[in-house]
């Protein structure tokens, strides 16, 4: 259940509105939008008689039941669509927003030499895995808090905002100078997780799991937000499916509904989706074309050569001439990138 709040209320009234509400058992979330105020309660609301408690608070404008299980991410609770600035980068309504690098973080050299082509390009953040959960323990793990201070470095020497996968809430302390942590597709449901980065104070990219609904990928971005972190990105990485010709199947119906049931910005992922490095391009055109605010795709300096994932991979140049098109397109979109 959702009270929305008149205009310009004092935040005593406010602070004495939600207090009643737990004093009675509820757990309450305050969301603060540029349109209005919302209170939304957590607990049985059943007993609850909606139109007496509009009618009897003067504080209140309207009620509503929110019928889905989540309730702060759901659009109905907050209806302006939430924008998370990153430095001098805004992911949400209005931009597209493209976040590129490596599957991996290599060496030095790599992860500068495609920083710096990817930002000439036009990505405004620099994605790159230190920690890479595989399903083969013999796969290559990354270079792990090594990764993460070639990352570094990269930032300090392009400017670029840096985003990285984490695997589990152990390693918190080493994501501090991490401008956006990654859950990945493997750690939707990793709750102990979503809890823990729920309590910090930095964006969180929310990967969709590869067997995961839309409504589970909402609840896991209801733990973060809920446990104290509004600053949640999702993330349509594709889907398993009994195709067998890409990786996964792209869920571009996935990004339109997630823009209408949340006000959560919503990127999309066409270098897992597919697998495959000539469908990238064309499957992001389409994600821009379909409203998402964002897009994260995979490039390489030397895919062919590439430690994990080159398959998928772009070139610097393939990169380039992709965002090339994204810019004129984006135009047609009224988008800004």
């Amino acid at each position: 259940m959702v009270f929305i709040l008149n205009p310009d209320v004092a935040k005593e009234k406010v602070d004495e509105f939600v207090l009643g509400w737990e004093q009675k058992g509820f757990s309450t979330i305050l969301s603060v939008g540029t349109e209005h105020t919302a209170v939304c309660l957590i607990g049985n609301t059943a007993g609850v008689d909606l139109d007496h408690v509009v009618e009897t608070n003067d504080i209140v404008s309207y009620g509503k039941r929110i019928t889905e299980q989540y309730k702060v991410v759901n659009r109905t609770v907050h209806e302006a669509s939430t924008v998370i600035r990153v430095g001098d980068v805004t992911i949400g309504e209005g931009f597209f927003t493209v976040i590129s690098g490596p599957c991996s973080v290599e060496s030095n050299e790599q992860i500068l030499e495609i920083a710096q082509s990817v930002k000439k390009s036009g990505a405004k953040i620099l994605r790159g895995g230190a920690f890479k959960p595989r399903t083969s323990p013999y796969a290559f793990q990354g270079k792990q808090a090594e990764g993460l201070e070639m990352l570094r470095m990269a930032k300090k020497e392009t400017g670029l905002p840096i985003v990285s996968e984490i695997m589990n809430q152990t390693q918190i302390d080493l994501f501090e100078d991490v401008d956006i942590v990654q859950v990945g597709a493997r750690n939707m449901q990793n709750f102990d997780l979503l809890r823990a980065v729920g309590g910090i104070k930095k964006p969180v990219l929310l990967k969709r799991g590869l067997a995961n609904t839309i409504e589970e990928l909402l609840m896991s971005a209801e733990y973060i937000v809920a446990a104290g972190n509004p600053q949640v990105i999702l993330c349509e990485r594709g889907i398993r499916s009994f195709e067998t010709m890409t990786r996964n199947t792209l869920d571009l119906s996935a990004v339109v509904l997630l823009k209408q049931k949340s006000h959560l910005p919503v990127i999309a992922d066409p270098s897992h989706a597919s697998g495959i490095r000539s469908l990238v391009p064309p499957l992001a055109k389409a994600i821009l074309v379909v409203g998402a605010d964002g897009l994260m795709v995979e490039t390489h300096n030397n895919p062919a050569q590439a430690l994990c994932d080159g398959a998928q991979s772009l070139d610097l140049a393939q990169f380039n001439t992709l965002m090339e098109e994204l810019r004129e397109r984006a135009v047609l979109e009224h988008k800004i990138m």
